[in-house]
């Protein structure tokens, strides 16, 4: 007996010392490692561009009844505030449509942390137009056009209309969605006087609903899914333009929607990537789930939404017309 206890004793100590020692080691004083966390167990923050809400319930639903121990807290927000989460380290990952620039970086690393950037899925602007308004082809010069300025009535798009000015709907001031088109037609921030901003992409298709001189700007998240009853409600209530290609000038050839094939392609002309951007210093639920997300489960998720996964084929068919 007095051999085991000294046993269990001598054990004890040693735990307690390697617990004293491993508290101490890490890259950042402040955030102790947490020993019940794994890849697939714990509890983090997360910030999400709301652009990609759809999706992502659907990622975390399915993660989470797959490890009951994992709980992934999200807040969905434009991008300006969830990279602010970000840096001022309120969440441990995020997930957007643009890369960290060198500077963001580089001042990560000086504090080190050493970000680690997962592509995982392709995703697409789409236009939509209001249910009675039958201008639902554009040139893209015509939709560079209006973000320029250069266009803000409908009989500019087409002669025969009576719509009216147009107005142009987007989805926040600070969203992905906004700095996209800014960076694609170098506005430098100057949008037109037509062109206002409500607060995320359902209030968008909301008031293009209403309105038939409107159009609006979304994520094609929003719309992809055709299983999915709030994406097909909101297919119900509005139209999506197609566009031509960005060499097509003249819009001789095909006009493209935002469907995943043509996103797959690289047909339709307003794609981008997803990141998910993790900020973690040893292997926890962060990095989990960001492995799983790009893993099989989670890239047919994305493959079923209407997006396009960033790690597995897209298998495209092409039908032969007579």
């Amino acid at each position: 007996m007095k051999t085991n206890n000294n046993f269990i004793n001598m054990r004890n100590l040693f735990i307690v010392c390697v617990a004293v020692l491993l508290s101490s080691c890490g890259n950042n004083e402040n955030k102790p490692i947490t020993y019940d966390e794994t890849p697939t167990r714990g509890n983090i923050k997360i910030s999400v561009d709301q652009s990609y809400q759809p999706i992502l319930d659907t990622e975390i639903f399915t993660f989470e009844s797959q490890y009951k121990y994992a709980k992934i807290n999200v807040s969905y927000k434009p991008e300006n505030e969830l990279f602010n989460d970000f840096f001022k380290d309120s969440v441990r990952a995020i997930i957007t449509s643009r890369k960290l620039t060198k500077e963001e970086e580089d001042g990560l690393v000086a504090n080190q942390i050493i970000p680690k950037t997962t592509r995982i899925a392709y995703d697409a602007l789409a236009f939509i137009i209001n249910k009675e308004n039958p201008d639902s082809l554009f040139l893209y010069n015509q939709i560079r056009e209006i973000f320029q300025g250069k266009i803000s009535k409908w009989d500019q798009i087409n002669p025969k209309s009576k719509l009216g000015d147009m107005i142009v709907v987007l989805d926040n001031i600070k969203s992905a969605n906004v700095r996209m088109l800014n960076e694609k037609f170098n506005l430098g921030a100057n949008f037109p006087s037509y062109c206002q901003a409500v607060n995320d992409n359902n209030e968008v298709i909301n008031y293009v609903e209403k309105n038939k001189n409107a159009l609006g700007v979304i994520s094609v998240n929003w719309i992809s899914d055709k299983d999915d009853p709030m994406s097909l409600n909101f297919l119900s209530r509005i139209n999506v333009v197609a566009i031509a290609s960005e060499l097509d000038a003249k819009g001789d050839n095909l006009f493209y929607r935002p469907y995943q094939g043509y996103i797959a392609e690289g047909s339709y002309p307003f794609i981008r990537e997803v990141y998910y951007i993790n900020r973690e210093y040893f292997s926890g639920l962060g990095t989990g789930f960001a492995s799983w997300i790009a893993s099989d489960p989670g890239q047919r998720i994305i493959l079923k939404s209407g997006l396009v996964p960033a790690t597995m084929p897209i298998r495209l068919v092409s039908v032969k017309q007579k």
